[in-house]
């Protein structure tokens, strides 16, 4: 907010300029009103509220983000710590929307009406509300593509010698959301940072999400002990309950892919502002656990991996810019 006080005085122009870093719940005559009449020759800025929620032309529920600032990835000490996930500090300036659930068959045959994401042994994959899984990073950004041009947005990826890679500048496209962001919103969007999608210690309590558990056992090599989620392999989108921020499945279900290519970045105390790793190449970053997930590396919210690849247990959600 700013407030500011004028007195008219006659014969004398008076102007005032106000940046707005954060977007205001006005509409824009009360604005208009709030500052007098604009000068000779110019416009009054119409303040567009942001609403907290939007749908996509796909029906998905997105979520507006607040901006802040915090430290990515994991002190050297924390157990199951990878040598790629070096602390930094991070600022999101613009905020941005994310998609409150992942991505599901249903949606993604929108698209792509012939996508059939398979099955493990006889456990199936390719129920409309199960997350989509073996779709490509090429493939998750033609969907965004899709969902932009849908609504008449720029593109947030263009084509650079046969392969998608992030538009520059970036636009308010559809796209998938920054590794700084996801991050962000997993560990909390300005609440107490956690290690786990769950909270900071563990085990992994009774609810908590789709993991490698007791009927996973004869699909992974791995299981968490006494563990017992309900689902062999990915469960419906939203079947558990959402984290403090309102997005569900940040950890477990399926890892998702993110729109920045993959780099190990140095340790740093200079604060990153909206930081992404764009430009061509194949490997990109994945972020998050999956119902194949067991270890304590991978059930962290620190935890990154890369890829170029098709899986069973990666798919991916959506973001745009809100400004």
């Amino acid at each position: 907010p700013h407030r500011v006080t004028v007195t008219p005085r006659p014969g004398l122009p008076q102007s005032i300029d106000v940046t707005l870093l954060e977007g205001v719940a006005r509409a824009p005559s009360q604005a208009a009103a709030a500052v007098g009449s604009p000068p000779a020759g110019t416009e009054a800025p119409a303040l567009v509220a942001l609403q907290p929620t939007l749908r996509s032309p796909a029906g998905q529920e997105l979520r507006l983000v607040p901006a802040g600032e915090y430290t990515m990835g994991s002190p050297r000490r924390e157990a199951g710590r990878r040598a790629n996930e070096s602390q930094r500090a991070v600022r999101l300036e613009r905020r941005f929307y994310l998609g409150a659930r992942e991505v599901t068959n249903g949606e993604f045959r929108q698209f792509r009406p012939s996508h059939r994401s398979g099955y493990v042994l006889q456990d199936t994959l390719d129920l409309d509300r199960q997350p989509v899984v073996g779709v490509s990073w090429q493939e998750a950004a033609e969907y965004c593509n899709w969902l932009s041009a849908k609504e008449g947005l720029a593109p947030a990826y263009v084509n650079q010698g046969g392969r998608l890679v992030p538009a520059s500048p970036v636009t308010n496209g559809y796209r998938l959301p920054t590794e700084a962001e996801w991050e962000w919103v997993a560990r909390g969007a300005g609440g107490p940072l956690r290690k786990y999608p769950w909270g900071d210690a563990l085990p992994v309590p009774s609810g908590a999400g789709n993991y490698a558990d007791a009927r996973a056992q004869p699909l992974v090599e791995a299981v968490i002990p006494g563990y017992d989620d309900g689902y062999a392999v990915t469960a419906p989108v939203g079947s558990f309950a959402p984290g403090p921020a309102g997005f569900h499945d940040l950890g477990g279900n399926v890892a998702e892919w993110t729109h920045d290519l993959y780099t190990v970045q140095p340790a740093s105390g200079a604060a990153a502002v909206d930081p992404v790793a764009g430009g061509a190449g194949a490997l990109h970053v994945i972020r998050g656990s999956s119902w194949r997930s067991a270890a304590v590396t991978e059930l962290r919210l620190a935890y990154r991996d890369f890829g170029d690849g098709k899986r069973n247990d990666l798919g991916f959600r959506i973001a745009r810019y809100a400004q």
